[in-house]
């Protein structure tokens, strides 16, 4: 069982005509997603990879059944496009674009929760439930089916850990990439929160990074009120130079808050073991299960 997508999941990919929409489409397709529909306004009637494609998401509703959206549209027009999947009702919505104004984003964050959509990101390598489907950009090949969940700010420290997990025989359940902005919709509480109550997920895997808050805010929820399942973390940047942006908008450290220290430390006050590099979450894990 997975959490947010599966195997019930009908897409819809907004962007599907430019190049990187059109290109993960047909990875998601492969990878066994049902891909129902595509959105790019005025290329309505075309097709990409055997998709219809339509002027706007309402359109593509009269003549289809969908509950997800995947969002491939440029910054400066992700918002708008956004705010059309919330209105047109769609349950999930996975924004993998960066570069997003923070004001849209919070804009469009703040839309979706009145409306009851689920934002996945922005800045985000996707959602993926292996051996279901995928959301995004993550490559399926490093992902297999198990009872671990991940959820992580970094896409490839995902995909790293996720190949560490599977090559050491730790199946997933489903891997979220929370997204590396500033401001995300779901936030690492919110993701602990659905695979603690996920019968099929045995333990979580939580992967940060330095800048922001999201870490220590997880770790804090954990103190106040528990975790039943167990869990085990990474923080990428101990060495990385306070008040530099490390890749991510997201990852900038200002003073003391947001640095990979002050996560670790606040996790493991919370109970967590903190690997020190992603090939010791497999043994952490190990521990922590008692295999």
């Amino acid at each position: 069982m997975a959490i947010l997508v599966g195997s019930s999941t009908k897409v819809i990919v907004q962007g599907i005509t430019g190049r990187q929409g059109s290109f993960h489409t047909r990875l998601m397709i492969d990878y066994g997603t049902c891909v129902v529909a595509g959105v790019a306004p005025g290329r309505g009637g075309r097709e990409v990879h055997g998709v219809p494609v339509y002027d706007t998401v309402r359109e593509a509703l009269v003549e289809h059944e969908a509950n997800a959206s995947v969002v491939f549209v440029p910054a400066r027009f992700a918002k708008d496009a956004v705010l059309e999947a919330v209105e047109a009702g769609l349950e999930v919505i996975i924004v993998v674009t960066e570069h997003i104004p923070v004001r849209d984003t919070i804009e469009f964050i703040s839309h979706a929760m009145r409306e009851g959509s689920t934002i996945i990101g922005p800045n985000t390598p996707g959602v993926i439930a292996p051996g279901e489907c995928k959301l995004g950009v993550m490559p399926g090949s490093v992902f297999s089916e198990g009872r671990v969940g991940i959820v992580s700010r970094s896409g490839t420290l995902t995909y790293e850990i996720a190949y560490q997990l599977t090559r050491s025989g730790f199946g997933q359940s489903t891997c979220v990439g929370i997204g590396g902005d500033p401001v995300v919709g779901l936030t690492f509480v919110e993701v602990m929160e659905m695979f603690e109550e996920d019968p099929e997920t045995e333990a979580v895997v939580l992967i940060g990074e330095v800048g922001g808050n999201l870490e220590e805010l997880a770790a804090k929820h954990m103190e106040e009120h528990g975790y039943s399942k167990p869990i085990v973390a990474f923080i990428a940047g101990r060495i990385a130079p306070p008040e530099k942006r490390m890749g991510h908008a997201g990852a900038i450290v200002l003073g003391h808050a947001g640095t990979a220290q002050s996560k670790i430390e606040a996790l493991e006050r919370a109970g967590v073991p903190v690997a020190k590099t992603p090939r010791g979450v497999v043994r952490l894990l190990r521990e922590e299960l008692g295999v």
